[in-house]
């Protein structure tokens, strides 16, 4: 019997996302999925606050990170990938069709020291691709819609979805992205929902739904069937994909996606910094004729 997976949970207020620590409690290995740099755009200063305290967690349980799993290039926040690399020997991995997105944002930005395969990870995962932490298998779930590359990782009954689900009563992510299409993250719910009713979920994101008091952040695949605003049991494709674009239309762009995808296509790296030492990000114009 495979032993169960310990799972730690670190949430981010500021950007609404969770960061977790997976361990295997008999050889101590670790992976740490979706980490955060936390960055103030109005500033431009960085703090490693974040990425600190789940490495002082890990190192309390005396944890060795073994792998720093990315669920897809986010647009909410930085990664703090690098920093937790070079503190730890981790690799850094994410799904294949990170070229996918590479290749939709490197002229947007014009970024020349992009590499259009995906080399900036240190290992691109495959669908329905398996590997181990420690003696803990996880399977890569391709599940696109959202974007092009997303992944989810199945640990035993534990899945960690990114940003297709969210919790029951909030729903699901947008899919108006460059690269994302409702109809494709419909497909790919429906391949976690088809998963053992227990299976537990576990979100990249809450926002506290009107009503509810506190953050949450796991569900089970019969929680969200039953229950989920957007795609309960009953829901076809035709009826969430209606939704799913009409509310994207009303939905402003998340207040870092800039900074984001210029940062995270690049596995969590900055630009290179300038002859003054400052590293600077761009911001696409255009003027008027």
């Amino acid at each position: 019997m495979r032993p169960s997976a310990q799972i730690q949970a670190f949430f981010d207020e500021t950007t609404n996302t969770v960061t977790y620590l997976v361990s295997d409690p008999v050889t101590r290995q670790a992976a740490v999925i979706d980490p955060v740099l936390d960055y103030d755009h109005r500033s431009g200063n960085v703090s490693t606050a974040s990425a600190d305290q789940v490495l002082a967690d890990a190192a309390a349980q005396l944890l060795e990170v073994a792998w720093i799993l990315e669920t897809h290039a986010h647009a909410d926040h930085l990664s703090a990938a690098p920093y937790l690399k070079e503190r730890t020997g981790a690799r850094v991995a994410i799904g294949e069709h990170i070229c996918d997105v590479q290749a939709m944002f490197r002229p947007v930005f014009n970024l020349n020291d992009v590499s259009g395969d995906g080399g900036e990870f240190d290992h691109l995962l495959r669908d329905g691709e398996t590997f181990t932490i420690g003696e803990l298998e996880v399977e890569v779930l391709h599940t696109p819609g959202h974007t092009p590359a997303c992944v989810s990782y199945r640990i035993g009954d534990a899945v960690f979805v990114g940003d297709t689900l969210f919790m029951p009563d909030y729903g699901t992510a947008r899919a108006d992205f460059p690269g994302g299409n409702a109809r494709t993250l419909y497909q790919s719910i429906q391949k976690l929902l088809a998963l053992p009713p227990a299976t537990r979920l576990f979100m990249c994101h809450d926002y506290k739904a009107p009503g509810r008091a506190s953050y949450a952040w796991e569900s089970t695949v019969a929680e969200e069937r039953s229950r989920n605003v957007h795609v309960h049991d009953g829901v076809d494709a035709d009826a969430f994909v209606a939704m799913r674009e009409r509310r994207d239309a009303t939905l402003a762009a998340p207040a870092l996606l800039l900074p984001s995808v210029q940062v995270n296509i690049r596995a969590g790296r900055w630009p290179k910094a300038e002859s003054n030492g400052v590293c600077y990000l761009k911001t696409p114009m255009r003027p008027p004729a």
